[in-house]
């Protein structure tokens, strides 16, 4: 489903991917992990064209993304909850949900996908018109994730999205994750959380200092000698 091939992307001077290569195949969950500065928060931006990069393809289903505009991408299949979440604190759960369809004309089908979202998520149907800003971090998470899934992608990015919260959310958001894929759609996911990405994930890349260094089934990845003592904590 997505082909990234030999990218190489800058901020400014600064190489941030050094001919970054992976692939996403249709009903897969990838995740992407490494340490902070790895370029993995580079990697999503770059498939979703918030970055463009200097060298290398980005194929989505055999067409090309790199000079696509990202309202383009979305529109293609592919939408992101970004790091941080970054919803709209002044609008409501359903406002911000009726944003994450901006691109949308079927207003039956955005009708249905709330009511999907809001059964993934029951949190989001208590909180329906509350204010983004006075919701807790799960449920701010919840949110971006369900404003990622109105643009109805074949391919959904997801960014850090246990970052900040208690243990039992991560849990439930992972859980979460699971069931939204294997409702069909496929996943790359970008974790610091190792340990609970490489549990509901497929296969998976380490990215280090910009550069793909270890790739593998998630079970391989788990047993690895390098990946248990550098991402998973154990010695």
């Amino acid at each position: 489903m997505l082909e990234i091939k030999d990218i190489h992307t800058y901020y400014g001077n600064i190489h941030a991917l050094k001919g970054v290569s992976l692939q996403v195949d249709k009903g897969e969950i990838v995740t992407l992990i490494g340490s902070n500065g790895a370029g993995k928060t580079t990697t999503l931006r770059t498939i979703q064209g918030l970055l463009r990069p200097r060298e290398g393809k980005i194929l989505f289903e055999g067409g090309a993304l790199e000079t696509l505009s990202t309202e383009a991408i979305v529109r293609l299949g592919i939408s992101q909850s970004p790091e941080g979440r970054l919803i709209f604190p002044r609008m409501t759960v359903q406002e911000n949900l009726e944003m994450g369809a901006f691109s949308r004309k079927d207003s039956l089908g955005i009708k249905s996908d709330i009511e999907r979202v809001l059964h993934l998520f029951p949190r989001l149907r208590e909180r329906f018109t509350q204010k983004g800003g006075t919701l807790s971090g799960g449920e701010q998470q919840m949110l971006a994730i369900g404003r990622a899934m109105m643009a109805r992608p074949r391919l959904l990015l997801l960014d850090e999205p246990s970052m900040g919260l208690a243990p039992m959310l991560v849990t439930q958001i992972f859980s979460i994750i699971k069931d939204i894929n294997e409702q069909g759609t496929t996943i790359l996911l970008v974790e610091q959380n190792a340990r609970m990405a490489l549990t509901v994930a497929h296969r998976g890349y380490v990215l280090q200092t910009g550069q793909i260094v270890l790739a593998g089934t998630a079970k391989d990845l788990q047993t690895n000698e390098t990946v248990r003592k550098a991402y998973l904590g154990e010695s």
